[in-house]
């Protein structure tokens, strides 16, 4: 009996073995991965502290991908052990799997890259000069689309599809598609050439002397660009419409100008010249005005009911509220101006002289300021 009961357990001990080799395994396959996942933060403490974006975005990037690597290797690892003791045909397709796991690993690691490499250029905290959202954004897309692309292909290599035959197809087919779908590819090459060329990006405001386009641009697609009209409707361009056509971009001037034309009374000349003294004496000493830019205040035209001059100056702010803060302050000290001066800002008036032939006591003359007829004595 005793002997009987040893071989038993001599039996069992061969034939399920490995079902503690499996246990083993999969809790060394976890231990590792968690010890990774805190090695990976260790690492990105110290990437933190330097100054450049790309050690960070290799760290996170690559967080995900080695832990799940390290847990599929070792679940199929497993699998395979347990393929072999019970004899199953599974252990045909564990290879494909660890190559089809790798390739897509890989994909993801350098979509996670590029993702946060892209996030990180456009931070100021990871940048002291950021780079331009728009080019950025669309570089990752070419990117990504490369590596999607490329990753099917291996795929498809790999599981004994003929890839230059795809490749040739692809060749003959793009050729009809070319034909078929020309005005998506314009459109496409356009918002790569604004990606390019970079007129403008998101969040500026466009406009076009061509066509009745005005807004601030919310996004550039491959096939559409969307601004939002100043009373809030959205607006959505073709991108090759971009190619035919001239755009102001007033987001990216370096000033904003007065040009203002101001008439003084014809009683008043001789104070002329004090006024555009002071005038360019305020404008120069005047803290929102760039001086260093053009100036110009002169007496410029004998008008019907005016002598009127002119002022050509430039703020310093952009920003479009700031600007008319600047401007109504600069109008109302030019009005002050004039009035410390003695002066009245003309208005329009007409005056009708009467021929000496007709008598005074027969006619009265007449003055009419602005619509109101006065009858003098």
């Amino acid at each position: 009996m005793g002997n009987f009961s040893k071989s038993i357990h001599s039996w069992v001990g061969q034939h399920y073995l490995w079902v503690l080799e499996l246990f083993i395994v999969i809790f060394t396959v976890l231990l590792a991965g968690y010890f990774v996942n805190l090695l990976v933060d260790r690492f990105s403490l110290k990437a933190k502290e330097t100054l450049t974006v790309w050690d960070d975005a290799l760290i996170e990037a690559c967080r995900k991908p080695i832990v799940w690597l390290i847990w599929i290797l070792g679940v199929n690892f497993a699998a395979s052990i347990a393929a072999k003791k019970i004899e199953s045909d599974w252990l045909l397709i564990i290879e494909p799997v660890n190559r089809l796991a790798v390739i897509f690993l890989g994909a993801l690691f350098l979509n996670n890259f590029i993702k946060r490499a892209e996030s990180n250029l456009i931070d100021p905290k990871f940048t002291s000069k950021p780079m331009d959202p728009t080019t950025v954004r669309a570089v990752a897309r070419l990117l990504r689309a490369a590596i999607l692309i490329t990753s099917f292909l291996i795929a498809m290599q790999l599981f004994g599809y003929s890839v230059s035959g795809l490749l040739a197809f692809g060749g003959i087919g793009g050729i009809a598609v070319g034909f078929a779908a020309k005005d998506l590819l314009a459109n496409f090459f356009g918002g790569l050439m604004i990606y390019l060329d970079r007129p403008f990006a998101v969040g500026d405001w466009v406009r076009s002397p061509d066509q009745e386009i005005e807004g601030s641009v919310e996004d550039i697609g491959w096939r559409l660009t969307r601004i939002r009209t100043f009373d809030k409707r959205p607006l959505y361009i073709p991108n090759c419409v971009f190619a035919n056509i001239s755009v102001e971009n007033p987001s990216r001037m370096s000033h904003r100008r007065i040009f203002e034309t101001i008439g003084i009374r014809y009683s008043d000349i001789d104070k002329m010249d004090k006024i555009v003294h002071k005038v360019r004496s305020m404008l120069q000493s005047h803290r929102n005005i760039d001086s260093s830019e053009t100036l110009i205040v002169n007496f410029n035209q004998f008008s019907s009911s005016s002598i009127d001059f002119f002022v050509y100056t430039f703020t310093k702010t952009t920003d479009w509220i700031d600007f008319h803060q600047v401007k109504q302050e600069i109008l109302l000290n030019i009005s002050d101006i004039i009035i410390s001066e003695g002066a009245e800002v003309a208005f329009p008036t007409t005056t009708i002289d009467l021929s000496e032939e007709v008598s005074s006591d027969d006619v009265t003359p007449l003055s009419v300021k602005r619509g109101r007829v006065a009858r003098g004595s």
